[in-house]
């Protein structure tokens, strides 16, 4: 029985990742064992309606959200910052929801990119493991010509050798690519929380 190319890549990403995860193959781009969740929703991660319209303290708003989507930076480091500009708006829920939006629109697009990212990478990945069958037929067909065909046999397998390199190694580098969006998903849910509370604080 054969097993399609799409199939033998998720397998492969789910032993990879170790045991305990399964996978989703109803869409064949998606090679991760992470559920595909392409958009996001502000409203399930902020509880009040946001303004968007600008105000006086948009460049304030507009500055603190900037740092927030900065993913290198640990929330817990931010901390102090975020909290002595909710203090200076007295925990307004409406001014600290539209630094939540800010981030929400920044981190939501980046995540989209890489989520299509992620698609065009598991396309590539296909088509370089259609690649590599059907040199492994042209090698079958070579070794067993009358007379059987070595120099084309040597040229194939340098040429399988190096793609099989570059497949494994593209599937350890997904590992990480396919934990990105969850990455950015869990954060914005922790700046949520994390305003809210000063808001709860400091109203």
């Amino acid at each position: 029985m054969s097993i399609s190319k799409r199939t033998i890549l998720a397998l492969a990403m789910i032993s990879l990742a170790g045991p305990g995860f399964s996978a989703d193959f109803s869409d064949p781009t998606w090679p991760c064992i992470q559920r595909k969740v392409e958009n996001l929703s502000l409203g399930l991660m902020w509880p009040n309606q946001i303004n968007d319209a600008e105000t006086e303290f948009q460049s304030e708003i507009d500055e603190i959200a900037a740092l927030l989507a900065l993913r290198r930076i640990e929330l817990e480091d931010l901390q102090p910052q975020v909290a002595a500009f909710a203090a200076r708006h007295n925990g307004d829920p409406d001014v600290l929801g539209r630094v939540f939006q800010r981030v929400f629109d920044t981190l939501s697009k980046r995540r989209a990119r890489i989520i299509d990212g992620i698609g065009e990478f598991s396309l590539k990945q296909i088509e370089l493991a259609d690649k590599i069958d059907l040199a492994r037929a042209e090698m079958d067909q070579a070794l067993t010509a009358d007379p059987p065909d070595y120099d084309q046999v040597d040229a194939l397998e340098e040429q399988l050798d190096w793609d099989q390199l570059i497949y494994s190694d593209r599937q350890r580098s997904i590992i990480y690519l396919c934990e990105t969006p969850q990455i950015i998903e869990r954060r914005l849910f922790a700046i949520s929380q994390m305003l809210q509370q000063l808001a709860a604080d400091q109203g």
